[in-house]
């Protein structure tokens, strides 16, 4: 498993962290999520051989947030 950290922008509360948690945990080849209001990111383990972390970028934007 690789780690990731992604930046994520648009956060305000505790359900934007359970949107951005639930939309990455649902993600083939995801471990383990742990998503940080105060520090704005995501960090998340994953299988690079089932998705990438652009791939992960995309699941949270799609999610309604920005990630870089």
């Amino acid at each position: 498993m690789d780690e990731v950290v992604i930046k994520v922008g648009g956060m305000s509360c505790q359900g934007c962290v359970k949107n951005v948690t639930g939309a990455l945990s649902a993600t083939p080849g995801v471990g383990t999520v742990q998503v940080s209001l105060e520090q704005g990111e995501a960090r998340v383990s994953y299988d690079p051989a089932r998705v990438s972390a652009n791939a992960l970028r995309a699941v949270i934007e799609e999610a309604g947030f920005d990630a870089a």
